[in-house]
């Protein structure tokens, strides 16, 4: 990027600032069974919920939560509701990436006019406890962001929800808050310029075929942010390899581009780890022999290494730290979404380092499916 790209991203960045990630929402075939998914497996609690009982008579959505983490788990009751034809198409799939900002109807109308896909203009949903303002810009896929904004808002979550009373969880997952989304797409650069342009995001990685492949495949990633570094998205590209690559099995099963995968961060992940395996979570396999080598190629670290073996959680390091991670299996049936654990100890990377050690563990699972 050159300086002139840079100063005029920053410019953007201030003119159009994006907040966070206020929501991300999952349409689900099943979004009842979900919940308890979502709730068992990572210790998230429900805190709102709108459905027939609320006098929604097309769609239920729950609100699930730990710590800054929120997902919204939504289904539909018609079989020709959008929602339904949506995971018909995709499976349970990332629908919507919420994004909250101060002033919709200028994030709106500045978005658009830097060539963002103008979905729905900016409306007001109100009730007894005030009102929150939304409108839709497109993106990747059948994949959408809402720009919220909630300030004059002080009830539960939103319009048209009401408070669920739900216990807490049993056994702490100690997961915190959303590292990134992890976007998978047959056009990197398309979309990295749409982030770029639209959003003022900012290149901060960028992996080429030869940086991430195993013998038998690889891909490309480039990773953005925005200004306040609160949301992240590596945006990845399959690449030509000798058997089909990971993210090539994600496209052909999401029928197109999609999130491939949402990284949890925790503060301690040994303990997250742990507790999410007790509660049912399977996640990838690592040799012993990636062990074997670690201290030569990540020097010390914190965390004794047999536990890191035990656990089968990866290291990688750069020149601001190290960063510990571990991924899951898919999900559902299909090889699409799954969720990687992330603690960050001064690195802001994305385990470049461990991308060897990734592929093979995710191609012992593709041979087993017989798409390697």
């Amino acid at each position: 990027m050159s300086i002139q790209q840079e100063q005029a991203t920053e410019t953007l960045q201030d003119i159009l600032p994006v907040e966070d990630i206020d929501y991300v929402e999952v349409y689900s075939g099943n979004a009842k069974q979900s919940v308890f998914y979502y709730c068992k497996l990572f210790g998230m609690k429900v805190t709102a919920y709108k459905g027939l009982e609320t006098g929604s008579r097309n769609l239920v959505s729950y609100v699930v939560e730990k710590g800054d983490i929120r997902f919204v788990i939504s289904g539909s009751f018609a079989p020709d509701h959008p929602i339904a034809e949506f995971t018909k198409k995709h499976g349970d799939a990332v629908k919507d990436i919420a994004l909250r900002v101060e002033n919709v109807e200028e994030t709106y109308r500045l978005a658009v006019e830097r060539g963002g896909i103008g979905m729905i203009e900016p409306y007001v949903e109100e009730d007894e406890h005030g009102f929150v303002k939304k409108a839709m810009i497109g993106t990747f896929g059948d994949t959408v962001h809402t720009l919220i904004e909630r300030s004059a808002y002080n009830g539960v979550f939103a319009p048209g929800f009401q408070p669920v009373e739900s216990e807490e969880p049993e056994i702490d997952t100690a997961i915190t808050r959303l590292d990134h989304l992890a976007i998978n797409v047959e056009q990197m650069d398309t979309w990295t310029d749409y982030y770029e342009k639209v959003f003022g995001f900012k290149l901060i990685k960028e992996f080429r075929q030869e940086d991430v492949s195993s013998d038998s495949s690889s891909l490309m990633t480039k990773a953005l942010r925005n200004g306040n570094h609160r949301i992240k998205f590596p945006i990845v590209e399959p690449a030509p390899g000798k058997k089909k690559s990971q993210v090539q099995e994600f496209i052909d099963y999401n029928l197109g581009a999609g999130v491939q995968h949402v990284a949890l961060e925790t503060d301690n992940i040994l303990m997250a780890v742990e507790n999410l395996q007790k509660n049912g979570i399977r996640f990838l396999y690592t040799p012993d022999a990636y062990y074997e080598l670690l201290p030569k190629r990540v020097g010390d670290i914190d965390e004794p290494i047999d536990e890191l073996n035990r656990l089968n959680i990866l290291v990688d390091r750069d020149d601001e730290g190290y960063l510990l991670q571990i991924f899951s299996q898919p999900m559902q049936d299909r090889p699409t979404m799954f969720f990687e654990i992330i603690q960050r100890k001064g690195s802001n990377g994305f385990g470049n380092g461990n991308i060897r050690a990734l592929f093979e563990a995710v191609e012992r699972e593709q041979e087993k499916r017989g798409n390697l």
